[in-house]
This record gives structure tokens, C-alpha cells and sequence, in this order.
């Protein structure tokens, strides 16, 4: 899916975090959404931040399947030098293990004339302000429902020796894993005009009449969802029963798409997770596999292109020798 969505405070936000990491950095917390651990997952800001300690949080867990959050937990604890964590961002003492988290991977930072530095990042909407509040104690950061919330770089002394650095949330300018693309925009982690509503519903139809087909069915009162017509008629279903429809009865999409979406960004659809971590690796091994065949295939143009350029030298060479004689 094409999304064309990576705001200038989104490349303010990549220099931030190269001073921050040039002045000194202890952890990297990483905000995750428990629904799409792997998708919410920056590549950029792991090579922004490599070799600092990370801290993975599964953020929004009370909205996702437990015994995949159990999974992807299992996944991110495996990879060396970091921890994994689940979290409702409004839960106060839940909150409260990121800090123990942080001290423990860097336990020889932390006091007052060794403060432990610490960035939290994460994509928009993640809930990263919430949690940044909530940690705090006070309102220290705006909330809100929409991406792109946070603009500029915040420093909070959560305790004392502990400084929390607040980043925007930020995307990364291409996606390669075209799944990732359509979870992504399905959270609401991507802003509401930079994709198209009706193709990301159908997408999410598809994975949940997949996964978990008994919410669809009980959400929406659906006698079947395997018929002819496949997402699109699934998607026409639900907009008949929200009542998404203009004159003369037909279904107008747009708004069965709004819908579904509203639903699932809720919770009301259930605890749901759109990804494993055994299909996110898969993904991303066809991802770098096309990439790959794409570059090969630049090269050989751009070969074959040299080639034609060098030959029509030599022509341009041969006339210019038979003109002399």
C-alpha cells in the first residue's frame, strides 16, 4: 500500500536523536503496539540507536491477544541486549517496571552525578504521551487520538539520576512490508489522509475473518463469511448493519471502512493481535528478497544503459574517422 506520510517534525525528530545519542544515551525505550509488535517496530530508530540497550514495551496489551503478546514477548527477550515488557499505558504501577527495566540494563548509571539517560520513542498514536504522564505523576505530555501529537523534543526528570527524553512519534519514510503498511494505518498510527480507508478495512477484514472469524461474525451479526464476493462483501455486511448507506440502499464503503476500523482501534471487536512473529520474519525475508531483485535489476539496466552509451561513442568515433578520410 503506498503511504505518503513522514512530516518535517519526523525528520526534525531522526536529528534529535543522532545529538541525543552524540551527547550521551544509556536506553532506548521503545513504545510497541501489542496488536502489531512486529509492524510498529522502527527499523530507522534501531539504526539510529544501535549499541545501546533497548527496552522493548507491548503497549496497549489489554487490546491484544494474550497468548500472542505471550509470543512476541518471548520473541524480543531472545535478541540480545534487550528486555520485552506488556502495558496498558494508563496503569500506574505497571508503569512503574520501566524504570526498574532501565536500571537494570544499565546498572551502572543512575545516580545524581551519573544520571541515567533514557530516550522513549516510538510511532504515532502508540500512546506515548499517556505513558510519559503516567510515569511522571502529572501532565507533562499532550494526548491525544491523532497522530503526530508530540512536535519537538521534551526532557522529564522522572526521579532523581533518572532523565527521560521525549521524542516525536515517528514513522520511517518507506515501508517496505506492504502488510505492515495496511496494520499500521489500521491502528491509527498513520494520519487519516495519507492511505485509503476502504482498502486498509478490506485488508483488516482479511486477516481477522482469517484469525479470529467468530468476532466478525458476533460484532456484526454475519451468517458467513467464506460467500461469494469474499472482503467486499464482508465489508458491505458491516456497513448494512452500521447503516452506512445512501439513497436508494447501496452501501457507501467509505463509511462501512470508518466503521470497522473505529471498532477495532476501540477494542471492540475483541483482543486481537494481526501478526506473529513467524509471519513478520516472513515478511521481511520477501520484503529483502524484492528489494534485492529490484537492485539487481537497476544494476543490470544501468549496465546495459552504459553499454549502449559506450557503443554509440564508438559509432560517434567511426563516422568522425571515415569524415577524415
Amino acid at each position: 500500500m503506498p503511504i505518503n506520510w513522514f512530516p518535517g517534525h519526523m525528520h526534525a525528530t531522526a536529528r534529535a536523536i543522532k545529538e541525543r545519542m552524540a551527547a550521551g544515551l544509556d536506553v532506548v525505550v521503545e513504545l510497541l503496539d501489542a496488536r502489531l509488535p512486529g509492524s510498529s517496530c522502527n527499523p530507522l530508530l534501531a539504526s539510529l540507536t544501535a549499541g545501546r540497550p533497548s527496552l522493548k514495551v507491548l503497549n496497549k496489551q489489554d487490546l491484544a491477544d494474550p497468548a500472542q503478546t505471550a509470543a512476541w514477548l518471548d520473541c524480543y527477550n531472545a535478541q540480545p541486549d534487550t528486555r520485552a515488557l506488556p502495558l496498558d499505558a494508563g496503569e500506574r504501577s505497571p508503569a512503574r517496571l520501566i524504570t526498574r527495566a532501565c536500571r537494570e540494563l544499565a546498572p551502572c548509571r543512575g545516580e545524581l552525578h551519573k544520571p541515567l539517560r533514557v530516550l522513549i520513542c516510538g510511532i504515532p498514536n502508540v500512546g506515548k504521551s499517556t505513558l510519559i504522564n503516567t510515569l511522571a505523576g502529572k501532565r507533562a505530555a499532550k494526548t491525544g487520538d491523532e497522530p503526530g501529537i508530540t512536535k519537538t523534543e521534551q526532557k522529564i526528570v522522572l526521579e532523581p539520576g533518572f532523565y527521560l527524553f521525549d521524542t516525536p512519534g515517528m514513522l520511517w519514510p518507506r515501508i517496505a512490508v506492504a502488510q505492515s503498511g495496511y496494520h499500521l494505518a489500521a491502528s491509527g498510527a498513520i494520519g487519516r489522509n495519507a492511505f485509503d480507508e476502504a482498502e486498509v478495512a478490506l485488508e483488516l477484514v482479511a486477516v481477522l475473518a482469517r484469525r479470529y472469524p467468530e468476532r466478525l461474525r458476533q460484532r456484526y451479526g454475519l451468517a458467513e463469511l467464506g460467500g461469494p464476493g469474499g472482503e467486499e462483501a464482508v465489508l458491505e455486511a458491516i456497513g448494512l448493519k452500521r447503516g452506512a448507506k445512501v439513497r436508494g440502499g447501496a452501501v457507501q464503503m467509505h463509511k462501512a471502512a470508518e466503521a470497522l476500523l473505529m471498532d477495532f482501534r476501540q477494542g471492540l471487536l475483541g483482543r486481537i493481535t494481526l501478526e506473529t512473529p513467524e509471519e513478520m520474519a516472513g515478511w521481511r525475508r520477501a520484503a529483502a528478497e524484492d528489494e534485492a531483485r529490484q537492485a539487481a535489476a537497476r544494476e543490470a539496466a544501468r549496465q546495459a544503459d552504459k553499454a549502449r552509451r559506450s557503443g554509440r561513442r564508438r559509432d560517434d568515433a567511426a563516422d568522425a574517422g571515415d569524415a577524415g578520410t
